[in-house]
């Protein structure tokens, strides 16, 4: 499979090393700023960019025809035009906040948890999010999927990341070195807590599934989810 990488950063070099071990063949990378390329030789492509780029990647990929992986976050208020805009021209299209097959099962656990909390009393829900010092985006889209799911299935309005507000979930927000993950979803009550927690030792992780993702979505059109590449119901 003939892969173009849109984003040449860390992430991109892991996806570009799991890719080749894979039998897979590099045709394109493009660093964050590059905004003039030709995707058309890529079977398929994998953005991991920057908020900024990872929108007209999108478009461009679409509209050449060339299924696309996006694991970029921070641009999601342009998504649902991202999707009308896929639909409009048959193209394929992947988008995931986190594409490690872990934190999808954790995705899965959260959920599961917030559907037995809700309703019982006593007990206030915040979390903890910590990446590397280099991350763009704050909170992580990982931690927004996670506040989204509770917020779902809770009395909850919203998140933020500024003061704990009672109808809203407190994401506590730290950048340290060399850290490439770690969530933390605590219930709290007088008597208790409850935690579950998901930590990435790397970003091996990340990377696999974005490359599994590719190969899954090759060939195929419309817009999917890292739930479909794993058959795991949401």
């Amino acid at each position: 499979m003939k892969i173009a990488l849109l984003g040449y950063g860390k992430m991109g070099k892991v996806i570009e090393r799991i890719a080749l071990e894979r039998g897979h063949e590099i045709v394109l990378k493009i660093d964050k700023d590059d905004r003039d390329y030709d995707i058309k030789g890529a079977d398929v492509a994998i953005d991991f960019s920057v908020p900024s780029a990872a929108y007209s990647n999108l478009k461009k990929c679409i509209e050449n025809g060339v299924p696309v992986v996006c694991g970029t976050t921070g641009w999601l208020d342009k998504y649902d035009d991202i999707v009308r805009f896929c639909q409009e021209k048959n193209g394929g299209l992947i988008y995931a906040s986190n594409f490690s097959i872990g934190v999808n099962l954790f995705f899965k656990l959260n959920e599961y948890l917030a559907k037995l909390m809700n309703g019982i009393q006593g007990y206030d829900v915040y979390m903890e999010e910590i990446h590397h010092t280099q991350k763009l985006d704050a909170p992580s889209g990982t931690a927004i999927t996670l506040a989204e799911q509770i917020i779902k299935n809770s009395n909850k309005t919203g998140w933020n990341i500024e003061v704990p507000v009672e109808e809203e979930i407190y994401i506590d927000v730290k950048r340290e070195n060399e850290v490439p993950g770690t969530h933390t979803v605590t219930y709290k009550s007088n008597e208790d807590i409850i935690s579950i927690q998901h930590k990435a030792q790397s970003r091996e992780g990340f990377a696999l599934g974005a490359v599994l993702s590719a190969e899954w979505l090759k060939g195929k059109k419309g817009v999917y989810s890292i739930q479909d590449v794993l058959n795991i119901e949401m």
